[in-house]
């Protein structure tokens, strides 16, 4: 058997590297992928070649200890079945359903630590969505919707969409989704949003009519520069911007010298590699994945997996991220 891995080699390049299935040593288990699911937002970026190749890839998973110098490995969602065990590792991993955060790959090798085990009701394909389940759950850590409030959530992608599920659940006032592309405002609404408006003329007119005094609470979600204004202007007073989105090496210019200047929006990063120092007493990364965990066994996910491509034809897979945005939401790679 052969194992499969993606590289990515060079702006708009990626290659699918054949070689040996390794045999687990001691304290390891071989687990075989049966998806692994692109993450959008940050692959693009590397896809693109738009992300600092000396910055460290991500030095809280293990799996992804370089940096994002051509060529690399890179994702973090793999679902898939221990397939073999090493010395001094319980049998009882043998068999198991696992997610990891484990760049694409056919088969990898890792310590049963780093494995998540599957609850039964939850599908691989939902399996794969558990780095943006928890990303999602991260975002409403750090933004704290509250009773009553006004919230608008820039951007409907995957992250996105688990985003506004979530808040969907909080007894909100008005909750608002802002995308380019009409699937994904549908999808919004479905699942729990108010309104969703395209980023032109609707939300302007929308702020201009209904919400003259902003919301209480924004995320941008959008990974569009552009978007932050948009997120800001939308924003009352004493309001809070959450930005998750990461920019990469695009720039991002931002009008501060209108009302912003006395406005005492808070603007805030969001990251899930961390939880804020306000949370850290009560909240680990354990109980935040298993709130990701409760919101994909509740969560009908389907509609948000628009396509399954083989590893094999992984180059596709990126370029139809790239190239048709407007059909494509959820990728798989399957193996």
């Amino acid at each position: 058997m052969t194992a499969r891995s993606l590289l990515f080699t060079g702006p708009g390049d990626v290659m699918v590297r054949e070689s040996a299935v390794p045999d687990p040593g001691a304290g390891e288990v071989q687990v075989r992928t049966a998806v692994s699911a692109i993450s959008a937002g940050t692959e693009l970026l590397i896809y693109r070649g738009q992300v600092p190749q000396s910055m460290a890839a991500d030095e809280t998973i293990d799996a992804l200890d370089g940096d994002f110098e051509y060529p690399s490995k890179y994702g973090y969602a793999a679902v898939g079945r221990v397939t073999a065990v090493g010395e001094d590792v319980d049998t009882d991993w043998l068999d198991q359903r696992v997610f990891a955060f484990n760049p694409h790959e056919s088969h990898f090798l890792t310590k049963p630590e780093h494995l998540h085990r599957v609850p039964d009701p939850v599908s691989d394909a939902a399996a794969a969505l558990l780095a943006n389940a928890e990303t999602a759950v991260n975002f409403l850590l750090d933004g704290g919707p509250a009773i009553g409030e006004r919230v608008t959530v820039f951007g409907q992608g995957i992250v996105g969409l688990l985003t506004t599920a979530l808040l969907a659940q909080f007894p909100l006032e008005t909750l608002l989704t802002v995308d380019d592309y009409t699937q994904r405002r549908e999808l919004s609404l479905s699942l729990g949003a108010d309104y969703a408006l395209a980023p032109d003329e609707d939300i302007h007119n929308y702020f201009e009519s209904i919400e003259p005094d902003g919301v209480d609470l924004a995320y941008e979600l959008s990974g569009n520069p552009s978007a932050l204004n948009d997120a800001i202007h939308s924003t009352g007073t004493a309001g809070r911007v959450i930005v998750g989105s990461w920019y990469g090496t695009k720039p991002t210019e931002l009008d501060l010298g209108g009302e912003f200047h006395r406005s005492r929006i808070r603007l805030q990063s969001s990251q899930v590699s961390t939880i804020d120092p306000e949370d850290r007493g009560r909240w680990t990364k354990e109980r935040r994945l298993s709130e990701a965990w409760r919101l994909l066994g509740q969560l009908d996910t389907s509609s948000l997996i628009t396509h399954r491509i083989p590893v094999e034809c992984a180059a596709d897979a990126y370029r139809l991220l790239d190239d048709s945005p407007a059909d494509t939401l959820g990728v798989l790679l399957t193996y």
